[in-house]
């Protein structure tokens, strides 16, 4: 064997490697998403629902923060993060801890299921093929239904393909089990999981079932009364939530099988972004495949037969679900991330399945040691432009304006409101400011004119408006506490990128001109005034 294939199996087998690529891992999905922000994603619709709950007492269905709108998904993962406020009364953990968490605990479970069936090198590849690409360090503490999903669904293609492998019937426990999985995943974002893994299912008893004696099938109770269950929620909603049925069932679900009511994508919107987000192990996984082939001189059919029942059940997983989410005609990339950890285990299982040659062997070791090595300098860059762009850019601007507005009113104990704007994106400040709903802006003239209210926080298009209307209002800055070196450091930064300058005696705030303005009104004789920058969520 060559000095590079030795070095190469030395790297990947040794257990320091394995230490070594975790804590970039758990490293990456800690820090990818600073500073963190709700402003993206639609992440601030999902952290409201746990917030409605513990506000509110609406466990079961909630609204998004325009109180007409229905929440889109099911309660379970906001479940969670209410649990975890009742434990660590942080906002900002009890949204982004249940996606860490579940994140860490879908890369041990697949790294424990590939040493024991490929080996320790395989195993490190799966690994670093979960943990270091972008959808992974992106989702991993974004606040969104992603990353718990993945790992339920890998849960239940795990325990098929467990059965596969062991080639045994299946028990009433595993069919139980297979219950609580899938109701936990209709929970989590609804029946969207038949499609990840009912075509992989169908394909592998149709290509391998009677030959292998292998049963990918649990059998029908698991999944129905798993959607009965489910069905016992919607109904529920239809009856007693008003809305529920259009919003939820018309909009949110059938509207994503139209061409009209969500924005469609093309069918095969997926393949280069996912070649591109889950890079070099995309590209990997076709160089080992074309590697394969020349030992199949007889054609596809043959490779199917050849194939083990455990890794074509693997690949049917895989591509089952990036077929059938492809013909869905509304699409988004983070959509087709349950299929990427299954990917991972195919990746395993190929790596184990090159070590059949000499020479195989060695272009097999090379190859997935170099990607290794490639994934943490291109994932690693990834994070660290990310980071450094959005401290830039200054991306939780709405947060820290807002922390300054809850300072200042528990110090002059005032009594404030917030209006919505007509653009959208303002969903996060309600959550940053701890308020349950957006005030009208008839109700909000009615309440100042009225002496209830001391302060407003008003997005600019709204200013002209009520200014006409409110009684002894006027606009000025928010006086910031002192933080004389960072306010220094930010103004020759502003000053140098064409910015706009909120002064008061305390500080001078800056921010781009493209950010419209965002307004708080006070009363002149009562208050400090207050301004603030708003800028409109992107998505990357």
């Amino acid at each position: 064997m060559s000095t590079d294939a030795s070095w190469a199996e030395n790297f990947l087998e040794s257990p320091r490697a394995v230490w070594v690529i975790s804590a970039i891992t758990l490293c990456l999905f800690a820090v990818t998403n600073l500073p963190w922000q709700l402003d993206d994603y639609d992440q601030a619709q999902q952290a409201f629902t746990s917030f409605e709950m513990i506000k509110e007492g609406h466990w079961f269905f909630q609204r998004t923060p325009h109180a007409k709108v229905i929440a889109q998904k099911p309660p379970l993962v906001g479940w969670a993060s209410a649990a975890t406020f009742a434990i660590t009364r942080s906002w900002d953990i009890a949204w982004r801890l249940p996606s860490f968490l579940t994140a860490v605990v879908l890369a041990i479970i697949l790294f424990r299921a590939a040493i024991a069936a490929y080996g320790a090198a395989a195993a490190l590849i799966a690994l670093g093929a979960f943990g270091l690409n972008l959808l992974s360090v992106r989702l991993a503490t974004l606040v969104r239904t992603d990353m718990p999903l993945a790992l339920v669904i890998f849960l239940l293609g795990l325990l098929i393909w467990q059965k596969i492998r062991a080639r045994e019937s299946w028990q009433p426990r595993e069919r139980w089990a297979m219950f609580a999985l899938l109701t936990a995943s209709m929970f989590i974002k609804g029946p969207i999981v038949f499609a990840f893994l009912l075509p992989g299912i169908v394909l592998f008893q149709w290509l391998a079932g009677k030959r292998s004696g292998a049963n990918a099938w649990c059998g029908w109770w698991p999944w129905i009364a798993s959607l009965a269950l489910f069905s016992v929620w919607v109904i529920c909603g239809i009856k007693f939530v008003p809305g529920f049925y259009e919003q939820v069932v018309m909009k949110e679900f059938l509207g994503r099988f139209s061409q009209t009511v969500h924005r469609p994508q093309p069918v095969l919107f997926y393949l280069p972004h996912l070649l591109h987000k889950f890079a070099p192990w995309s590209v990997l996984i076709l160089a080992l495949s074309l590697l394969s082939f020349p030992r199949m001189r007889s054609g596809i059919r043959n490779l199917f037969r050849q194939t083990t029942p455990d890794i074509l059940w693997l690949v049917c997983w895989s591509l089952g679900g990036l077929v059938v989410m492809s013909l869905v005609p509304s699409k988004r990339v983070d959509r087709i991330y349950p299929i990427v950890p299954p990917l991972c285990l195919l990746l395993a299982a190929q790596i184990a399945g090159g070590f059949r040659t000499r020479q195989s062997d060695q272009r097999v070791l090379r190859w997935s040691a170099a990607a290794l090595l490639f994934s943490i300098a291109f994932t690693g860059g990834y994070t660290a432009a990310k980071m450094l762009s959005d401290y830039r850019d200054h991306a939780d601007h709405l947060e820290v304006f807002s922390r300054a507005v809850n300072e200042q009113a528990v110090a002059h104990h005032w009594r404030y409101e917030v209006i919505s704007g007509d653009g959208g994106g303002y969903e996060g400040m309600l959550l940053y400011l701890q308020k349950p709903r957006f005030l009208q802006p008839s109700k909000a003239v009615q309440e100042w004119n009225g002496g209830a209210l001391d302060a407003l926080v008003v997005p600019k298009d709204k200013i002209s408006e009520l200014m006409r209307e409110l009684q002894n209002a006027a606009i000025a800055p928010l006086s910031f506490a002192p933080r004389s070196n960072w306010v220094a450091q930010l103004a020759e930064t502003a000053s140098r990128a064409s910015t706009v300058f909120f002064s008061t005696s305390a500080m001078t705030y800056a921010r781009h001109q493209m950010h419209s303005p965002l307004t708080q009104l006070t009363d002149l004789h009562r208050l400090t005034c207050v301004t603030a920058p708003f800028l409109p969520p992107t998505f990357v």
